[in-house]
């Protein structure tokens, strides 16, 4: 799967949005299978106007404190394009440095709030948000 760096460089050579929409769309492709018992109410994303699911996975990591990582699936294919990239940006990371992340940022480096319909951006956010809270969940159960 493609990090952060290489992605927003990818983006910033595709001059064309319908291009940028297909690669998307193939970094979507890209996510692998979501588990079908992960697929519950529990994963599912609030605030999405496509069906979304992640899947988070906390591994303690001594006194660098947690590390999430994530799965996750949308029934829409520029929604699972928008998962990858925040599993981009987020998985695999300590729990502290996912909240040191600016997502909006980064988003808006990549050009894709002016180029995504509301609910789609909605739908990021909500992710994020998710994203976080579980983030700042682990951190405090390492706390206790």
């Amino acid at each position: 799967m493609a990090d952060i760096e290489e992605i927003i460089d990818n983006f910033a050579v595709l001059e064309d949005w319908d291009d940028r929409y297909r690669y998307l769309i193939e970094l979507g492709r890209e996510l692998p299978p979501l588990a079908a018992a992960a697929h519950n109410d529990a994963n599912k994303v609030q605030g999405c106007a496509s069906q979304v699911w992640l899947d988070t996975d906390v591994r303690p990591n001594g006194g660098d404190g947690p590390v999430l990582t994530f799965a996750g699936d949308s029934d829409a294919h520029i929604v699972r394009g928008l998962i990858a990239v925040l599993f981009a940006m987020f998985s695999g990371k300590r729990a502290k440095d996912i909240l040191a992340i600016d997502a909006p940022s980064l988003f808006e480096r990549l050009g894709l709030r002016e180029h995504l319909t509301p609910q789609r951006s909605n739908g990021f956010r909500s992710m994020v948000e998710r994203i976080r809270s579980d983030a700042s969940a682990a951190l405090a159960a390492a706390a206790v």
